[in-house]
């Protein structure tokens, strides 16, 4: 039923955020863009472009030239279109279409040389988006969306990177959106205090705040599009693991400051059996004999027991630092460690040498 409301409710123009049901044809969508839209004269072929960031803020700004949409925890995806053949690329240009084929089978539709700039989104039992869910996607039972913000080229004319960004035309709405029951990622209509308080209360990841007046501008963070979290959560490099019994009882992370690698956790939460099996399954291969934190060993354990000392470093088996794992936290102490640290994913879209700590600004 779902499904059929989608399609039902598709009145697409550039700008309009959407969602495509990966598991249903997109036609309704891509007929009338390619009503609205004639093809131009000269065609333009349709290639990666890199996406435009956001911006991390403590608090949203507020005023009539920004807009306002919440943001699902997923992979930022490209979907391109050109020579009949479409590409699911991630912002740092792997192929997600073997991954993920009902959404680039969804996206099928779409004009030749088109590009789609969104957000691939697993659903749990509860109809809520899941980032662990995705991440350990199974092709037959786990339901995907792929929510769209932005056309960046439609049937060969470029519609985003050189030019402000097109009107929206998605409904405005009081509320945050919710993947199990609104068909299209609209504008939220309402103060930012408001939507933040919307989207902690469906335990959503962030709200993106961007300017109307916006330019489309690949591979920048310029502020022009800005994001709060709302949910603490930091992608982090693996380095080690402490062993267990089976496989692991911790992990070791941190986060890369020029090219240092900062010591900054153990992990020991978030984790089931099955995902501790496929999590120890990625080290193989990795071992290294030293130590790759550059702060480490540290001299106590610290107020919150986070600091890793000469004797516990004993324990530890190093590994190559090239896994990344998203992980959410209560807070950030004084001496630059994680409180009550919590494992929610591997994350394959982002080198381990990108991984910073994120400082919200303002």
């Amino acid at each position: 039923m779902m499904h059929y409301a989608i399609c039902k409710l598709y009145g697409p123009r550039p700008g309009a955020s959407r969602m495509f049901p990966a598991d249903k044809s997109s036609r309704c969508y891509t007929d009338s863009v390619a009503k609205t839209n004639p093809r131009p004269t000269s065609r333009q072929p349709a290639r990666f472009v890199e996406p435009t960031q956001c911006l991390a803020v403590a608090k949203l700004p507020e005023g009539p030239e920004r807009e306002y949409e919440s943001k699902f925890d997923g992979y930022r995806a490209l979907g391109i279109k050109s020579a009949g053949r479409v590409r699911l690329m991630s912002r740092n240009e792997n192929d997600f279409s073997v991954r993920f084929p009902s959404v680039a089978k969804a996206l099928s539709k779409l004009p030749d040389d088109s590009i789609v700039d969104g957000e691939i989104v697993a659903l749990d039992e509860t109809g809520r988006p899941s980032f662990n869910v995705l991440q350990n996607y199974n092709h037959a039972a786990t339901p995907l969306q792929f929510y769209v913000f932005d056309l960046l080229h439609l049937a060969g004319k470029p519609t985003r990177p050189s030019a402000r960004r097109t009107p929206r035309s998605a409904p405005r709405q009081s509320h945050a959106p919710d993947a199990r029951t609104d068909p299209l990622l609209g504008t939220l209509e309402a103060t930012a205090s408001e939507i933040v308080a919307a989207v902690k209360t469906q335990v959503l990841e962030s709200v993106i705040a961007k300017r109307r007046d916006s330019l489309y501008e690949p591979g920048r963070r310029s502020g022009a599009w800005v994001k709060m979290r709302i949910n603490k959560g930091q992608k982090l490099v693996i380095g080690c693991y402490v062993p267990a019994p089976k496989n692991f009882d911790s992990l070791i992370v941190g986060y890369y400051e020029g090219g240092d690698l900062v010591y900054v956790a153990r992990v020991r939460a978030g984790f089931v059996p099955a995902l501790r099996v496929k999590v120890f399954e990625r080290f193989h291969g990795l071992e290294i004999k030293t130590c790759p934190f550059s702060n480490l060993p540290q001299r106590d354990k610290g107020r919150w027991g986070q600091g890793l000392t000469a004797d516990k470093m004993a324990e530890c088996r190093w590994r190559k630092p090239l896994l990344v794992a998203q992980i959410e936290y209560a807070d950030w102490t004084d001496v630059n460690h994680l409180r009550h640290s919590k494992f929610i994913a591997l994350r394959d879209d982002k080198p381990a040498k990108d991984v910073r700590r994120e400082q919200p600004v303002g």
